[in-house]
């Protein structure tokens, strides 16, 4: 123990310093030259306007966002120039490379927008959003929405909270919506035995790709996959891997170009209506420019 201590107190300070100023270096130079993606997570859009005059307009869950705050932060990141990025441009841009970044997004700052679930607002609320912000600046918003096919309304009703299967298909033929898996029925995958995993994963795919058939030509539909509760383990990426290409976390992270060790992990930012659009315009911020070979 005497001869540790000895050690300890002969070690000079410069060096600890120098080695300290080193690292804090690199990151800085790591922080402000690898592109990093904010990939925010909303779940329902909640129009405020149409609970006014009932009790509690503004007692709705955590989880769900306003429909003003949200036009706000997209207002702000189309006058920004951000790039609006889909699963396939994430998988094919920035995980595997396999295609080069077009020139008009030289500069940009590349940022992704996802929805989970199945609600009728993405339809009712977020879509007249993103219609409206294309009309007035004469550009499309393309969002992530993770579906599960098993909890969508089979017909129009004004009573459900579900969105139905013309919903969707409208919004991929209009090129706003960018439609992917979140498992047939939002059990927690890994909670469930080999044969009640695999319907659920297998079972998504499939009855996206039937609904939305004639409109997808090149199969993205259902190629990518959120976890329910954001829930996984070795085993549930195993055979997630069998029926998509990438898959998607919640855990307050950014993703971070050549720094994913693996594609079943997509980070992911938790958004609810606690985050003010400052908040979030501020997360965005981070996102890095792209730039130029």
């Amino acid at each position: 123990m005497k001869s540790i201590k000895l050690k300890l107190k002969s070690f000079p300070v410069w060096v600890f310093l120098a080695t300290l100023l080193v690292i804090t270096s690199i990151w800085l130079i790591i922080d402000i030259t690898i592109p990093k993606i904010p990939i925010l997570g909303f779940h329902s859009i909640v129009d405020t306007k149409k609970l006014a005059g009932k009790n509690n307009n503004q007692n709705f869950p955590k989880i769900d966002y306003t429909k003003g705050d949200f036009g706000e932060v997209l207002d702000y990141l189309v006058k920004h120039n951000f790039w609006f990025i889909s699963s396939q441009e994430l998988y094919d841009y920035f995980i595997f490379n396999s295609r080069k970044i077009p020139s008009e997004h030289i500069g940009q700052r590349p940022i992704m927008l996802t929805f989970d679930d199945s609600y009728k607002t993405f339809y009712t609320d977020l879509l007249p959003v993103l219609e409206s912000i294309a009309n007035k600046y004469n550009q499309k918003v393309k969002v992530v929405l993770f579906i599960n096919p098993g909890r969508m309304a089979n017909h129009e009703s004004k009573t459900s909270y579900n969105i139905t299967c013309n919903n969707l298909r409208e919004g991929l033929e209009k090129g706003f919506f960018d439609i992917q898996s979140h498992g047939e029925n939002h059990k927690k995958l890994t909670d469930l035995n080999t044969k009640d995993l695999i319907y659920e994963l297998e079972t998504a795919q499939l009855q996206l790709r039937k609904c939305t058939a004639g409109l997808d030509p090149n199969q993205t539909v259902a190629s990518h996959l959120a976890y329910p509760y954001g829930a996984s383990n070795p085993r549930v990426e195993k055979f997630a891997a069998r029926y998509y290409k990438s898959a998607y976390l919640y855990n307050s992270r950014f993703f971070w170009q050549g720094w994913l060790k693996n594609k079943y992990q997509i980070p992911r930012l938790t958004v609810n209506h606690q985050k003010a659009p400052k908040g979030l315009i501020y997360v965005a911020e981070k996102a890095l420019k792209i730039k130029g070979e």
